[in-house]
């Protein structure tokens, strides 16, 4: 893992330094997008300097701690890379101390960042939360801490704003950074007009996530739910989603092992490149689900975790769906299969049951463009972008 020593001030270099912190790949994405906004609006050279992966390398910012180091999903699938949390948090520690930059600027990653903004407090650099923890779905006492230790909140979901405010936290709804992407033309398996049929189904993408233990856990159970599609559906193939931060050598070991005589292909120029070729997708539980509701694609949502992870989430969880999708439109509109439920069988059925109702089909698509509506216009990253300059000011 990169982990360099942070060096001391140039107190003859008057350029404002801002640290970001993205622990994960959409974040790492979300961030390299805000660092362009910045240093756009700004006016003057910022240094940006922290912890991300490749995007915002290229996006002009040092980075200290390579963010795939570090991102895990589960409660306590955590133990196994608590050696590089500690690490990383120590690398984002001496930045802090060492460099004392004029903002801290988070990405989601709760966990880490919220220990991380209370360190910054004691050294005296203001903190903007960009994508809030979800303290609104579990754990909702967070949301103290988060108004000791965060001077601002920039929220992407719609219903995220009512909350802080209740709490009496500065926030601000900036849209979701999604909608700056140019929007993707419809699917060759969607119906160019409302009224006309909806056509069969021909290709399915597997959205296994962005992180290998993800991979891990979801991919078998989707490929061997395609080998049973397959058998059902004559001539449909299939589309492996290969995130930039995901190993491909893992995930084509896991295809050799469990492909059976199912078509499938990965594909590995982004998953806007897979929304363009699928009519309907298996999608892990998370931001991609949005994005394939941003692209009107009808879904299923899947998704394991360790069962000691499952069994606590399961206690402290305070929402009735688990994806953005759902809980954006209030309603279970796609159906989501967690844990045991997620199973090759389960999937296989879900998915056929959905594809064989054309007008369940049809409403589905047509309420995907009422969710896209909601998460507001382009330009939530110059909306962050203004906030963080006028905290810098």
């Amino acid at each position: 893992m990169p982990l360099v020593s942070a060096p001391e001030e140039n107190t003859s270099d008057s350029r404002k330094t801002v640290m970001i912190v993205a622990g994960e790949a959409s974040g790492d994405g979300h961030g390299a997008k805000l660092v362009r906004a910045l240093q756009k609006r700004s006016g003057a050279p910022i240094r940006f300097v922290g912890i991300g992966g490749r995007a915002l390398q290229n996006a002009g910012m040092e980075v200290v701690v390579e963010a795939s180091t570090l991102s895990v999903v589960g409660i306590t699938e955590v133990f196994a890379k608590a050696g590089n949390i500690i690490k990383g948090m120590a690398a984002a520690k001496e930045v802090l101390k060492k460099r004392r930059p004029d903002l801290l600027i988070l990405i989601d990653f709760p966990d880490f960042n919220l220990h991380l903004a209370g360190f910054a407090k004691k050294v005296g650099v203001p903190v903007l939360y960009y994508i809030s923890p979800q303290v609104w779905a579990w754990r909702s006492g967070r949301v103290r801490t988060i108004a000791r230790r965060v001077d601002h909140m920039a929220v992407i979901l719609p219903f995220e704003q009512h909350f802080y405010q209740r709490h009496k936290v500065p926030v601000t709804f900036v849209g979701h950074p999604l909608m700056d992407r140019p929007h993707q033309p419809p699917p060759a398996d969607a119906p160019s007009d409302a009224d006309e049929p909806t056509e069969p189904v021909s290709v399915i993408g597997l959205l296994p996530g962005s992180r290998d233990g993800e991979v891990e856990k979801l991919l078998p159970e989707m490929l061997k739910a395609a080998n049973l599609l397959q058998k059902r559906y004559s001539g449909l193939s299939f589309l492996i989603s290969l995130s930039d931060s995901v190993n491909e050598t893992r995930v084509r070991n896991i295809l050799n092992r469990h492909r059976g005589t199912a078509a499938v292909e990965i594909v590995d120029q982004g998953v806007e490149a897979v929304f363009q070729r699928s009519g309907f997708v298996i999608a892990a539980s998370g931001t991609v689900t949005l994005e394939a509701a941003i692209a009107g694609i009808p879904m299923v949502i899947i998704y394991k975790v360790s069962p000691t992870s499952y069994q606590l989430g399961k206690a402290l969880i305070r929402v009735d769906h688990i994806s953005l999708v759902n809980l954006i439109s209030g309603k279970r509109l796609v159906p989501e299969l967690i844990q045991a439920e997620a199973s090759p069988m389960k999937i296989a059925d879900t998915v056929e049951k959905v594809l064989s109702d054309t007008s369940g089909l049809k409403r589905i698509r047509e309420e995907l463009v009422m969710i896209r509506e909601r998460l507001g216009g382009p330009g939530a990253s110059d909306r962050v972008a203004q906030i963080a300059l006028n905290l810098l000011r």
